[in-house]
């Protein structure tokens, strides 16, 4: 027999894995995540540094798309911001778009990928 679950118990399940002191996390922001890596019986923080060109917002599940450009080739990763893998988010710029999804950048290269820096 399936147990069903009421929307207020999986609503408390949920935040209860919600991280509460993450910054205000915009897209055209650049960021520097620290994520946790595993390497055989030793755990370190790696920093994941780029713009963030994409944001789904479900609650628990809030995930960022990050773009970094390494050696002239693009590299994008997604990452869940309530993950405990994440150990730390930091807003280093922000920037002034006008879309919500950046994916433009993809087809730019160079100078011509830049975004305007805002100040607020």
């Amino acid at each position: 027999m399936v147990k069903l679950y009421n929307q207020q118990t999986i609503d408390n399940l949920n935040n209860s894995f919600m991280k509460k002191d993450l910054p205000l996390i915009r897209i055209g922001d650049t960021v520097k995540l620290g994520v946790k890596i595993i390497e055989g019986n030793k755990e370190r923080v790696q920093f994941y540094e780029g713009t963030v060109i994409a944001q789904k917002n479900s609650s628990v599940n809030t995930t960022i798309t990050v773009r970094k450009v390494l050696d002239g080739i693009g590299v994008e990763r997604i990452f869940l911001i309530h993950s405990p893998k994440i150990d730390s988010i930091q807003v280093l710029r922000s920037s002034k778009v006008r879309r919500s999804k950046l994916y433009y950048l993809r087809n730019l290269r160079g100078k011509a990928s830049r975004l305007k820096q805002s100040f607020k």
